[in-house]
This record gives C-alpha cells, sequence and structure tokens, in this order.
C-alpha cells in the first residue's frame, strides 16, 4: 500500500487552526515578555510558546523581533495617546479660564496619566528596559514618547506665555513628572498595601503641581 503523507507548509505560513494568533495576540504576548527581561533576554520561539503557536505564525504575522519590538511600543502609544489626548485638550481649554481652571486641567491631566500607567504595568516595563540601553533603539523614543511629552510641554508653555503660571523650562518639569510616575509604578509592582500607595501617590501628585505652580500674585 502506498504511504501517505501530509503535504509540508510553506515556510512562514501559519496553520489553518494558528489563525487565532492575530497579530494583537501576539504583540500583547510579547509586550510583557519584552517588559520582563528586555529585547535581547526574549525569543521569538518563547513569543509563538506563550501564544501557543509555532514560530513560523509568528514570522508570518510580525516579521523579525526588531519590527515586533517597535509593534509593541506603537501599540502602547495609540492606546495612551487615546487617553491623553482628551484630558491635553481640557488643560489647554482651561488656560482662558484663569489659574483655577487651569489648575484644575492639570491635575485633571495628571490623573488620567497615573491611571494609564497604574492599569497597564508592562508599558513602564518597556520603557525602563529600553532606557537602560539609552543608545539602541533610540528612534523609538521620537516615534512614540516624544510626541506627547511635546503635546504636554506645550500645555505649560502657553500657560506661561498667559500668564497662568511660570514655567521657563516645561521639557524638565513633564520628564520629571513622567519619571515619578514611573517610579510609582515599579513601587506598586514590588510592595505591598496597592491601593494605600495609589491614594497617597495621587495626593503627593496634585502637591506637586500645587506648590509648582501657585497662583500668580
Amino acid at each position: 500500500m502506498e504511504r501517505m503523507t501530509t503535504p509540508r507548509r510553506g515556510p512562514g505560513r501559519p496553520r489553518r487552526d494558528d489563525q487565532r494568533a492575530t497579530p494583537e495576540v501576539i504583540i500583547e504576548a510579547a509586550a510583557g515578555l519584552f517588559a520582563r527581561r528586555g529585547f535581547d533576554a526574549v525569543g521569538m520561539r518563547e513569543v509563538a510558546a506563550a501564544c501557543g503557536v509555532d514560530v513560523a505564525t509568528v514570522h508570518h504575522h510580525v516579521g523579525t523581533k526588531a519590527a515586533l519590538y517597535e509593534c509593541c511600543f506603537a501599540r502602547v502609544f495609540a492606546a495612551e495617546s487615546e487617553a491623553l489626548t482628551s484630558a491635553v485638550a481640557t488643560a489647554r481649554e482651561g488656560l482662558s479660564a484663569g489659574p483655577g481652571p487651569a489648575m484644575a486641567g492639570l491635575h485633571e491631566l495628571v490623573d488620567v496619566f497615573i491611571d494609564f500607567l497604574e492599569d497597564r504595568p508592562e508599558v513602564t516595563g518597556l520603557w525602563l528596559r529600553r532606557w537602560l540601553e539609552p543608545d539602541r533603539h533610540a528612534e523609538l523614543d521620537a516615534r512614540y514618547s516624544e510626541p506627547l511629552y511635546h503635546a504636554v510641554e506645550q500645555v505649560l508653555a502657553e500657560a506661561d506665555a498667559a500668564g497662568v503660571l511660570n514655567e521657563p523650562q516645561p521639557h524638565l518639569a513633564v520628564r520629571s513628572l513622567v519619571w515619578s510616575v514611573h517610579a510609582h509604578v515599579v513601587g506598586l509592582l514590588s510592595g505591598a498595601n496597592g491601593a494605600r500607595q495609589r491614594r497617597e501617590f495621587r495626593a503627593f501628585a496634585h502637591r506637586w503641581l500645587d506648590r509648582m505652580y501657585p497662583p500668580p500674585p
């Protein structure tokens, strides 16, 4: 009797039952791995195993590991932009109403950013791992962090120009607060009593804003 064989798949083509592994599923799994261990320590086979598929399926959907790494940051940027865009617009609108509404808008903007990172600690992991090697993948900053930094810096610059507050170096203010929130998220991951830490840090962030930018005399 002639022996029956199963036709071999071409390289990079997913099995029919692998179609459940959409790019979004792969990127989500990879983001968690990269956030915990960094770019070099994560292999594509490990990503495939985390998704329950073979490595050819991962390559078919997302390409190289470098491309997958960038996809993780692009995914984070899209989510963060969606979360912050409205808060940035609200803060900008408050500038014309005087110091009180302007400060309320800044409080809301900071709260939205804190909420975003508390709910998605893998974002902090991804960026801290990236920043540990400042000379590698530096283009990711220009594409996926600096646009949001600049949006908030512009709000502070416009407030300074309007006489609502005094901030001659908005880029330093924004980066100081961003690093502070990332440190807070790291503390949540490694410590206990998360609810208390969340309350205390939010109160600290509000005090920081109020003392940095008291109402003009």
